[in-house]
């Protein structure tokens, strides 16, 4: 996987969530508009300031976090 340049993450910015370039706009709302059907060009019609690679990263960086796994390791 490429650098995720765009995936901000601030304490301070929409409770702590993956937002897309420091916006208030959060990985989640953009992966969940792509889940509920909506295509790419229809995302970036009603979210004039998104740009195609935000969306496309937003979604790498969904995959790449339900792909992540919390293992205990012995001795902790």
């Amino acid at each position: 996987m490429g650098p995720l340049e765009r995936i901000t993450q601030r304490p301070d910015m929409m409770g702590g969530k993956a937002c897309i370039r420091g916006m208030r706009v959060t990985v989640g709302m953009v992966v969940g508009q792509v889940g509920a059907g909506r295509s790419v060009d229809d995302i970036l019609a009603d979210y004039p300031y998104l740009e195609r690679e935000d969306i496309l990263q937003a979604l790498r960086y969904a995959a790449w976090r339900a792909d992540e796994r919390e293992v205990e390791l012995a001795g902790v």
